[in-house]
């Protein structure tokens, strides 16, 4: 490997340009990314971004509605997209400067990679992972819809749309990488190149570049300390037997990646208050679903593009009765009249992998005989996972690490060989109860605690009494 071990080989921004395209740069671009710094943007993407449906993605910020409890966090799907090619672009090239010759990485290889990650979240809908997650289910009941999916979808409409001239074996592949994570099927093992699919969206592990670009893009925005340094793993990462592998010494290094993760996830995207406006946002998209039809977008790309969270703006501002109630939910949002915060527990690790999700039903049905009458639209509920990537098992376990760049063997490091100081357990599971009217919360707070003590035979800490939270907004 020589002194290219150490990532000190320069990277060219012309790396992905053929040598036959002598006029290329006057088709090219450079961008400062604050995260990145100067990210070069090579003419085959930039066809893929003067767009609108991938400028559109400017219009959905990274973290839904976090912002409004992180007033830094407006970053977008935009800027994110063009670190994760970037990133991306890095890592295919440190690999055919490391091993070249051994892996025969052309420039095929580097566009198709450069194109997956710039294109890998272009069919996220509104509010990032609300849509998907909480508002689809309850408006299309039994769909399987994905964002990765539609981003499929996209890629081929823009191609389509725009007269794109780009080798079809490349979008091919481009399409299968986006496809590449933990909610899909593998690479078939007669593909060639498999590494290439852990680059973007890892199904193997979920070390990518997707994570090492929102992690870091996600801690700043929100003002949180960040110690995940993504260039010591882009830095010693060496593929042996078709797999991206690590030196073992950077073990803590990849456990940082996946603490920040869940950090990130209890600090900011499930933070309680965050929880209570994106439920809030969910009920408005619900009930403004039939007059507007939004769930109608969902199979068509030509008309998907146009969704974005201007959608809740379009709600505010319309005058039409059949939005009233929507609109009523926004005005709240804007008020900070929000939904209040009852309760939570963290459901016991013995019961986690019997678990299932707690719903308003279950709340309403422990209610005790007299005082007031819950009805189920009065609660919310939400079920927050927080775990590794692994869910229960340990991430490290999936990984395989290599002793020094002497070495052609990976092997996985166990437990027993792992800090003391690491979590023996890699999954939380914490039930969330909210009051839709404030003068509810008492007594939603005791079927919550008849709930627990049904249940698990527990009594979930009182975080504040009723009286303290109706103050609180």
């Amino acid at each position: 490997m020589g002194a290219s071990q150490n990532g000190d080989v320069p990277l060219s921004p012309l790396h992905g340009l053929k040598s036959s395209q002598p006029h290329a740069l006057r088709f090219s671009k450079h961008v400062h990314d604050n995260v990145h710094g100067n990210i070069f943007l090579d003419p085959l993407s930039l066809k893929f971004i003067d767009t609108e449906q991938f400028q559109r993605l400017r219009d959905l910020k990274q973290l839904g509605v976090s912002h409004m409890v992180y007033p830094g966090a407006v970053h977008t799907r935009f800027e994110h997209s063009l670190g994760v090619y970037f990133l991306s672009g890095e890592a295919v090239q440190r690999l055919k400067n490391y091993q070249g010759m051994e892996l025969d990485i052309d420039h095929f290889d580097i566009q198709t990679v450069k194109l997956a990650g710039l294109l890998h979240d272009v069919g996220h809908g509104p509010f990032s992972h609300l849509f998907e997650r909480d508002f689809l289910p309850q408006v299309c009941i039994g769909s399987d819809w994905s964002h990765e999916q539609m981003s499929v979808k996209m890629v081929d409409h823009i191609v389509d749309e725009h007269s794109i001239d780009v080798d079809s074996e490349m979008i091919k592949r481009v399409k299968e990488m986006v496809l590449a994570s933990s909610e899909f099927k593998q690479p078939q093992a007669s593909r060639e190149k498999k590494f290439l699919y852990d680059i973007v969206a890892n199904g193997r592990n979920g070390i990518d570049v997707d994570k090492f670009d929102y992690i870091v893009r996600d801690c700043r925005a929100c003002g949180l300390g960040c110690n995940f340094e993504s260039q010591r793993l882009l830095e010693t990462m060496r593929v042996l037997d078709d797999e991206i592998c690590y030196r073992a010494k950077e073990y803590l290094t990849i456990h940082k990646l996946f603490a920040t993760r869940a950090d990130l996830y209890r600090t900011v995207y499930m933070h309680p208050k965050v929880k209570a406006i994106e439920l809030m946002v969910v009920d408005a998209l619900v009930q403004a679903n039939s007059y507007l039809e939004i769930s109608s977008h969902i199979d068509d790309p030509s008309e998907y593009w146009k969704l974005d969270d201007t959608i809740i703006k379009t709600i505010e501002t319309a005058p039409d009765q059949e939005l009233k109630e929507a609109r009523d939910l926004i005005l709240r949002i804007r008020r900070r009249n929000l939904y209040q915060f009852v309760n939570e527990y963290a459901v016991p690790k013995d019961r986690l992998e019997n678990f299932k999700n707690v719903t308003a039903q279950d709340i309403v049905c422990s209610q005790k005989n007299g005082g007031v009458i819950l009805r189920e639209e009065d609660v919310a509920v939400t079920n927050v996972k927080i775990d590794l990537t692994r869910g229960r098992n340990n991430p490290l376990e999936s990984i395989h690490f290599f002793k020094d760049y002497e070495s052609d063997e990976k092997f996985c490091i166990p437990d027993e060989r792992i800090s003391h100081l690491l979590p023996t357990s890699y999954q939380d599971m914490i039930v969330r109860v909210y009051a839709k009217k404030p003068e509810l919360v008492g007594a939603i707070s005791e079927a919550f605690e008849n709930f627990q003590l049904r249940t698990y035979g527990i009594k979930a800490q009182v975080h504040a009494t009723p009286e303290k939270k109706k103050r609180r907004i």
